[in-house]
């Protein structure tokens, strides 16, 4: 028995993809899981297996760079629209930037602090970094084959990236003007010689190093010149003229660096790039003023440790190793060499070239069905035919959402608005909204999250901004980030004051709204608008945390009540009355919620888990969740919609809001989960759930292994994504002119659904 756990754990320590990641799910399910499964699954729902057992849990790290893989394989797959398949490649390119600057970098302090405890799964954090750089790695040489395979197809529709010494004469003289006139004073050549100590590198900056000497000379000197990108000014690609013909900035101040080093001999110029931890140790208790202290902390990250050094894989051997010494980096661990495309994020500008056939089809939100033909004050729209929800990107959140704030700054009924601000765009109609009612005489309160990773300097400028007009902003509890999205409007209506909310799974961000697939809530139903204001009163001022009549919030009631009802669904589940739990989130991360599950799987309850990328829980072990399935969702659009359902003996309940199933979320963060009650909103959730679970189409299931395969369509006939499925249901949905149409849809929508969940 110690020799099965002891080589269980050392296949479990390592998540691989299948050969094929298409192979299908019905001959990937002959797998065999990792753990014993030795003796009859009456004996292990007796209580054989330990639930503690580190074999039984995921690794956060490596669960998500998988997720990262399975977005990669978009761009891999004919199917996928040609500059679609660049975009994705951008976005996982950009998503390992990021994986760098915070999970790396978490982990790497965890290692200099000199903690070696185990993670639930069983790895220290050495373990866990040597994994994770080697699934990085696994990525990179995915990314650069996928590149290469693109080059092809791009350059069959005209669409090329050149190098600069492949240029005629004409077109070289182009760029060389352009270089003279918008590139050449940018730069800033830094010389690196016992004079000039090593410069400070930017974090994700463009560098070379360039080699030059004296003419006659012999010896070497060195110099670093930073590639300067300037938005509009300095684009990462330099078209040529009118054609679709593109240059690398970084090839074009290489080949021209004769003007910044006249009379010199450039010996060679080499592409280096680093990337620095972005999390900061920030002491919030003893801040006396925490704007001034999130400005001090994006300063500290500005100098802050560097975590990856990438240099061009045909860099000289000795320059790779001068700059790992001078960055104090370990060139084995740390140094990456790229074969391709160095900084892949960049393609984010070739993808949005114009080309419309290259490109999904164009979609455009509808207008909710309630709101497209009623021009009345939103707020007796609310009032009078109760809650709405409202699906993003497949319904407009400017007719929607903006329209309700807008209405709030507007409406001389209006007397207060208060909500939480996580993140929003450059240029948010939210700010102009509240700024514009603050205006007009109303009371605003906005609590904007400072902390917010990346935003924090945008969030920075809002709250300046806020304030100049009067604006009460606050910056939410010592020790807890404000994450949850909500809006509460107190209106003096006809028969007295009444007060209106949107609860939301999405930022307030009208840029995501049409690329994450959210979920939003407008109500004025009472009890859960009076939790709202006592929710406020908390964050804004010192009352202490409130006893809620039906919103669940964290750190407080979240994780304590959805343990509750998981219990509660174990000892309700019979034959008669079969458990059922279903939860669709962005990650499953925390350990007690995650055990809770094993516990409710190996009681027989059925657990359906819709999670987009990280997940602890393992599906398909005998004994234990042989009736749990776990399937990721990928698309065009970011799936991030959180949705908790439980059966509960036929008194189902709905909750929608801002949390993840993540320990950050449950214990030190704020998030509002709300429960959804309205008949008709729950059929709409109802039919998300249904519509994923049963879809074949862009569509992962997890193995016993932990690993992932993409589920197929046996049915011989094209079918559809989910998302592919929201477009099409919401275009009916606005053609579908009557309420009893409309009706009459939605029963056979979900009718149909719940016929091929039965068949699978």
């Amino acid at each position: 028995m110690q020799n099965t756990t002891k080589t269980t754990r050392q296949n479990a320590s390592t998540l691989k993809l299948p050969a094929s990641s298409r192979k299908s799910v019905s001959a990937s399910r002959k797998r065999k899981p990792e753990i014993d499964t030795t003796g009859s699954a009456e004996e292990k729902r007796s209580g054989a297996i330990d639930l503690d057992a580190p074999e039984l849990y995921l690794n956060r790290e490596l669960t998500w760079l998988e997720f990262n893989r399975r977005v990669l394989h978009m761009a891999d797959v004919d199917s996928t629209p040609l500059l679609e398949r660049v975009k994705f490649l951008a976005i996982v390119s950009s998503n390992i930037d990021e994986f760098f600057m915070k999970r790396i970098g978490g982990l790497k302090q965890q290692i200099a602090a000199g903690i070696r405890i185990p993670s639930v799964d069983g790895r220290t954090p050495p373990e866990q970094l040597r994994q994770s750089l080697s699934l990085v790695r696994d990525i990179h040489c995915e990314q650069n084959r996928i590149l290469r395979q693109l080059v092809q197809p791009l350059e069959a529709h005209g669409i090329r990236l050149v190098r600069y010494d492949k240029l005629n004469q004409e077109q070289e003289k182009l760029l060389r003007n352009n270089f003279i006139a918008n590139i050449f004073p940018l730069l800033t050549p830094l010389a690196m010689d016992p004079g000039h100590p090593f410069p400070f590198i930017s974090n994700l900056a463009l560098n070379l190093l360039v080699s030059l000497r004296y003419p006659g000379g012999s010896s070497s000197h060195y110099a670093r010149v930073k590639v300067p990108m300037v938005k509009g000014i300095a684009p990462r690609f330099l078209r040529v003229g009118d054609s679709n013909a593109h240059v690398k900035l970084e090839d074009v101040v290489a080949n021209n660096l004769d003007l910044l080093f006249p009379g010199m001999e450039i010996i060679s110029r080499e592409l280096f790039r680093v990337t620095r931890n972005a999390i900061v140790e920030i002491e919030e208790e003893e801040a006396d003023d925490l704007l001034a202290m999130i400005e001090s902390e994006l300063r500290d990250r500005h100098f802050a440790p560097i975590v990856r050094l990438q240099v061009e894989k045909e860099m000289n051997p000795t320059h790779r190793g001068m700059l790992a010494a001078e960055l104090g980096l370990d060139e084995e661990t740390d140094v990456f060499g790229v074969e391709t495309l160095m900084a892949q994020r960049d393609l984010f500008e070739i993808a949005g070239l114009d080309f419309p056939e290259l490109h999904d089809p164009p979609h455009k939100p509808i207008e909710h069905t309630r709101l497209a033909h009623d021009s009345r004050n939103i707020f007796h729209i609310i009032r009078d035919r109760g809650a709405l929800l409202i699906q993003q990107p497949y319904e407009s959140f400017t007719t929607s959402v903006e329209r309700f704030l807008r209405t709030a700054s507007e409406d001389p009924k209006v007397l207060a608005i208060k909500m939480t601000l996580y993140r929003t765009s450059e240029d948010s109609t939210i700010v102009s909204s509240l700024v514009n009612a603050a205006l007009n005489g109303k009371q605003v309160a906005v609590l904007v999250e400072l902390k917010a990773r990346f935003d924090e300097a945008a969030n920075i400028r809002w709250a300046r901004r806020m304030e100049q007009v009067g604006i009460h902003v606050t910056y939410g509890v010592v020790g807890l980030k404000t994450h949850s999205k909500v809006i509460l409007v107190v209106r003096k209506d006809y028969n007295g004051l009444r007060r209106y909310a949107h609860i939301g799974t999405g930022n307030y961000h009208a840029g995501t709204a049409h690329l994450y697939c959210d979920l939003g809530m407008l109500t004025c139903d009472e009890a859960i608008t009076q939790d709202l204001t006592e929710l406020f009163n908390y964050l804004t001022g010192y009352s202490p945390p409130p006893r809620y009549r039906k919103i669940l919030t964290s750190p407080y009631t979240l994780k304590k009540t959805l343990l509750e009802k998981i219990d509660r669904e174990i000892k309700g589940h019979s034959k008669a009355t079969p458990g059922l739990i279903q939860f669709k989130m962005n990650a499953l991360e925390d350990v007690d919620i995650t055990r809770g599950l094993y516990r409710a799987a190996q009681a027989g309850v059925k657990v359906d888990l819709i999670v987009r990328d990280t997940c602890r829980l393992r599906p398909g072990i005998p004994g234990l969740t042989e009736s749990t399935q776990v399937i990721s969702v990928i698309g065009r659009f970011l799936e991030h919609a959180r949705i908790y359902y439980f059966h509960n003996n036929g008194d189902e309940e709905y909750f929608i809001g801002s949390a993840d199933l993540m320990k950050r979320n449950l214990e030190s963060r704020v998030e509002v989960v709300a429960p959804v009650e309205d008949a008709k909103l729950r059929q709409e959730l109802r039919l998300i759930i249904d519509v994923q679970l049963s879809s074949r189409k862009h569509v992962w299931e997890m193995q016993a292994d932990g690993s992932y395969v993409e589920r197929t369509d046996t049915r011989g006939k094209k079918s559809l994504s989910p998302q592919e499925t929201f477009i099409e249901l919401a275009q009916k949905r606005m053609g579908a002119a009557s309420k009893h149409q409309q009706a009459k849809l939605r029963k056979k929508l979900l009718n149909h659904f719940h016929n091929r969940l039965k068949l699978k």
